[in-house]
């Protein structure tokens, strides 16, 4: 009887916290992407403006990302900085992949065999002068530009456009030209 009782009371707790962990993921909306990218316009570089703080561009200082098709269709990403103690230039090589055909929106993307991330664009200006990417569990967010500045304006209303999308705009570290002028262009 004992053993019934303690596998009754498991079977609840679980279902409990299947249930909660049901209703945290459903909690935002799913993540919507532009509806199509063009890769040849996409590659080349890109420097950040804005991002949610993470662990590995802690220390870093004026981000660029530079990206070149390969000739088996992915893409080579080259991220670089300026770290903040020794004034090096950081730099780390990846690879990406796009995941969703139809849209091109939706990529892979890997610095270190065999883990990967999400790599989704769910901004992109009509002229490509600006770019958002973020992942669907709203744990990283980046807003990046062809040009090291961005004005005010237009960085204001991608912030009101990513906090529709479930991001918390108060996270976001925003460059500045000090911070941009020491970076790793």
């Amino acid at each position: 009887m004992k053993t019934l009782f303690i596998l009754a009371v498991a079977t609840i707790l679980a279902a409990g916290f299947a249930c909660r962990a049901a209703m945290a993921a459903s909690a935002s909306p799913p993540l919507l992407t532009v509806e199509y990218v063009d890769l040849n316009r996409y590659v080349g570089t890109w420097y950040e403006i804005a991002r949610y703080p993470n662990s590995f561009q802690k220390g870093c200082l004026g981000s660029n990302a530079h990206y070149a098709l390969r000739q088996d269709g992915d893409i080579d990403v080259v991220n670089s900085c300026r770290d903040v103690e020794d004034g090096d230039i950081r730099r780390a090589k990846g690879r990406a992949w796009v995941v969703d055909k139809a849209s091109n929106a939706r990529l892979k993307v890997s610095f270190f065999w065999p883990f990967r991330g999400d790599y989704w664009i769910i901004e992109l200006g009509k002229d490509y002068e600006y770019a958002v990417v973020g992942t669907p569990n709203r744990k990283y967010l980046w807003v990046l530009s062809r040009t090291p500045v961005m004005d005010d304006e237009v960085y204001a209303a991608i912030m009101e456009r990513v906090r529709r999308q479930g991001f918390d705009p108060e996270r976001v570290i925003r460059e500045t030209n000090t911070t941009r002028k020491n970076g790793a262009s």
